[in-house]
């Protein structure tokens, strides 16, 4: 069965929300999910997945939430070419730099050979649900681009 696996990072709870919306669209299209939070978890897990999603939020002007740093230095190392990946999560648009992280994110992962499966997508906080309909629409890319 094709495995994905979802870290997230989240301080106030959108996050694991945004994760656990993509998780249940995931399993609903017939794939085995994995989800951990960030700091219970180690990047090279990624290797043992078909799907490698991060979900995570933006904290304050732009900058990666401290948890997930450890993480995201130790992604750079990884070869994950042939894997699908997808990057989602939230931040407020009250910040100059709306959803960084989610950014930084997708550039580490091309770094690492991986190819981007589906348009990231970025809530304002907490989702609704129009972002509720684009997140099942990002899982829904995801899959595609594994069977493309």
């Amino acid at each position: 069965m094709t495995l994905a696996k979802i870290v997230y990072a989240s301080m106030t709870g959108n996050t694991e929300e945004i994760a656990d919306i993509v998780a249940e669209a995931l399993e609903n299209l017939g794939l085995e999910v994995e989800i951990n939070e960030c700091t219970q978890v180690d990047a090279s897990d990624f290797e043992d997945a078909d799907l490698c999603i991060v979900a995570t939020y933006t904290y304050d002007e732009g900058q990666l939430p401290d948890e997930i740093m450890d993480f995201y230095d130790d992604l750079g190392e990884l070869d994950l070419s042939g894997k699908i990946f997808g990057v989602c999560g939230s931040g407020d648009t009250f910040y100059d730099f709306y959803c960084k992280a989610i950014d930084d994110f997708e550039e580490r992962f091309l770094k690492t050979g991986a190819k981007k499966g589906a348009s990231s997508v970025k809530v304002d906080l907490a989702a609704e649900e129009e972002d509720i309909q684009n997140l099942e629409a990002f899982a829904k890319e995801l899959v595609e681009s594994l069977n493309g």
